[in-house]
Formats: structure tokens, C-alpha cells, sequence
């Protein structure tokens, strides 16, 4: 079972912890930059291609596509375009007929894959106690009448 993640507006985290900022006398645009990454990164195609690059090094789009599985080319080509933009990819285009690309991680996507392996073994340590804790929701609320 999975269970969506909410988007979270910055201006309402604030507006519930007082008029400062989350960080304090954080400088804005490090804030504001805090919250495009973690937006992207916790966008599962991101994490997925992420980890794909870091262990298979470079790939080709095809490549990517055939070892995520379940992503459309248009997700897919997002993703990728968005990463590069970021400067976590390396997209080279060898002039050959067709057409082939092929992605890289840079050191920076490196450098965010390592930052965000913490909640892989978060997850990997707490992983029973999350499922526990999720049996124990739904068979709390199994009884009670829907929310309006």
C-alpha cells in the first residue's frame, strides 16, 4: 500500500512555526533552493534515476526507460531534462544515425545521491515499524465513519 505524500507550501510551514522562515536567519535562496530539490528529489522518477545512474554509470535513454520499468518516455524525458537543468546529469548526443544519447551523473548528482542514501537506510532500518504502524492506522480507522 502506498500512501501519497502531500505537497507542502512553504508559506503555511512558516505561518505554523511563527513569521521566520524554517532555517532561521537561512539566506532565501538557499531555502528556496532546499525546497525545489526536495521537491524534485522526493519525486520517485528522480530518486529512481538517480540510484539507476549511480550504479550502472552512463546510460542510454532507452537503457533508463528498460531498467525503471514502469515510466512513460514523456515522465522519463521530464525527468531527465529537469536533471540536467539542476546540473545531476551529463546528456551527450553522438552524432550516429539514429540518434543516440546517453546520460551520466555529474559529481553534484553524486554528491545528492549520497546526501539522500540517509533515507534509504532510514527506510531499510524502519521499515516494520512503518508497516506496524500503518496495519495499526488502518485497523483504527476501519471503524470510524468517513471524514467530511
Amino acid at each position: 500500500m502506498t500512501t501519497a505524500v502531500p505537497k507542502v507550501d512553504p508559506a503555511t510551514i512558516a505561518s505554523t512555526h511563527g513569521s521566520e522562515p524554517i532555517g532561521g536567519d537561512t539566506d532565501p535562496r538557499v531555502e528556496a533552493l532546499v525546497h525545489d530539490l526536495i521537491g524534485r528529489v522526493a519525486d520517485k522518477w528522480t530518486m529512481l534515476v538517480l540510484e539507476l545512474l549511480e550504479e550502472k554509470g552512463t546510460l542510454r535513454f532507452t537503457q533508463i526507460a528498460r531498467l525503471i520499468g514502469s515510466i512513460s518516455q514523456k515522465m522519463l524525458t521530464q525527468t531527465l531534462r529537469q536533471m540536467e537543468r539542476d546540473g545531476l546529469v551529463i546528456r551527450t548526443v553522438h552524432p550516429v544515425v539514429p540518434p543516440k544519447v546517453e546520460y551520466r551523473l555529474t559529481d553534484l548528482g553524486r554528491s545528492l545521491g549520497s546526501a539522500f542514501c540517509g533515507v534509504w537506510i532510514w527506510a531499510e532500518k524502519n521499515l516494520d515499524a512503518v508497516e506496524g504502524a500503518r496495519r495499526a492506522f488502518v485497523k483504527a480507522s476501519a471503524g470510524e465513519p468517513a471524514a467530511c
